[in-house]
């Protein structure tokens, strides 16, 4: 259970870093 919410919050994570990169 522990290790399914730290993958979402990895997706999460992923996606702002993402979305930062589309900025630059």
């Amino acid at each position: 259970m522990m290790f399914c919410r730290k993958q979402g919050l990895t997706l999460i994570e992923l996606l702002i870093v993402v979305a930062i990169i589309g900025i630059l």
